[in-house]
């Protein structure tokens, strides 16, 4: 294990993409930072549908993270698919970016050691102290403490801030195909009770993902109920084994007790569906080290709140979707007949535009459900 270090100012738990962006922005304040991974070294994966939306990718260039540097595949914009409809809508200037989960935490590591942050993988931590951890019967100084251990989180439990969490599941999983992708767009296959995600992610292979209320459903079975899609995918070569995970919406009264915070799932988090989790945890860790560097902690909560209330409210949106079957047919019928409402509904999705700005577009759509035109 990497030489432990006596002290420093701000010690990370869990080394995954949350943590180790945690730690990038506080060193850009000029902080110290030590991250503790359990894992042993090397890229971690995780099943997700490995699109980087172009929010995502903006609030990593905030940290100085190029991903457009990595190996991966942009896509333009979104394609919605089912009850025999298709719409679809580009982002506009800015491009989304299918990049595998492991390339993405390969890059991540890279920027954080090039920082100078202290990485100590293998590493548990087993206690929190008000101003030390002890890992593996090492003890470390620190001012501040930083949970990024995800949505099972020890530091949330240790620190008290499990009290009052809300939290609904669905599950994802996922694998990839050895297939070039037959276009520009990232694509959502809607079913009556799952949904399927294609995601180009390099010139020749697509991440294919299912999220379902259903733990039992399986990728090969959900595909068995878009004919279409699983003809193109049928004679493409399986290239990774199928990983699953939970897909949870969780909502916290707090993230941060006394100098411990919470910082990408382990702080909450929003369904899947939106493709939003990595930017959450992005934009926190930035939120985190300019409460930090300005001596001003408490103002973390305020901006964790903020930036988590666009992605949540466009999560119960399209989730509307999937509980309710005559609702998905009217919206996905609606929106074929009138495209350029979802452009407006995709923009405000990423961040193009703020969801004030959606009362129009809304308007418009339910008028064009009701009366079809």
């Amino acid at each position: 294990m990497t030489a432990v270090p006596r002290e420093t100012d701000l010690f990370v738990v869990g080394g995954g993409p949350a943590g180790l962006a945690a730690a990038i922005a506080a060193r850009d304040k000029g902080l110290r930072v030590v991250v503790a991974e359990s894992a042993r070294e090397g890229p971690i994966d995780k099943a997700c549908g490995e699109g980087l939306m172009p929010d995502s990718l903006a609030a990593l260039g905030s940290l100085g993270v190029d991903a457009g540097s990595s190996p991966g595949y942009p896509f333009a914009g979104i394609r919605f698919l089912g009850e025999g409809h298709s719409v679809e809508a580009r982002f506009g200037p800015h491009c989304g970016l299918g990049i595998r989960r492991t390339a993405l935490h390969q890059l991540l590591v890279q920027h954080a050691l090039d920082r100078g942050v202290s990485i100590l993988w293998g590493a548990t931590v087993r206690a929190l102290a008000h101003d030390a951890v002890e890992l593996e019967g090492r003890r470390i100084r620190c001012r501040w403490i930083a949970g990024a251990d995800g949505g099972n989180s020890t530091v949330r439990r240790w620190a008290g801030l499990d009290a009052g969490m809300s939290e609904k599941h669905r599950y994802g999983f996922r694998r990839h195909y050895a297939l070039q992708p037959w276009d520009e767009f990232m694509e959502i296959h809607w079913g009556r009770a799952c949904q399927v995600y294609v995601t180009p992610v390099a010139e020749r292979e697509l991440c294919v993902a299912v999220i379902s209320r259903n733990p039992k459903l399986r990728l090969d079975e959900a595909l068995s109920c878009f004919p279409d899609l699983s003809e193109k995918l049928a004679s493409a070569p399986i290239t990774s084994r199928e990983r699953g995970a939970v897909s949870a919406s969780r909502t916290l009264p707090r993230v941060r007790a006394g100098n411990v915070f919470l910082v990408g799932d382990a702080s909450g988090s929003v369904d899947a569906i939106t493709g939003e989790g990595l930017c959450l945890a992005f934009q926190q860790a930035a939120a985190l080290a300019d409460a930090l560097a300005r001596g001003e902690p408490r103002l973390y909560q305020d901006a964790h709140d903020r930036i988590r209330r666009r992605p949540a409210l466009m999560a119960d949106l399209m989730l509307l979707l999937d509980n309710r079957g005559w609702l998905r047919r009217r919206a996905l019928s609606s929106l074929s007949l009138r495209p350029a409402l979802f452009g407006h509904l995709l923009a405000a999705h990423a961040g193009a535009v703020p969801v004030t700005r959606l009362a129009g577009s809304m308007m418009a759509l339910g008028w064009t459900m009701v009366f079809g035109v």
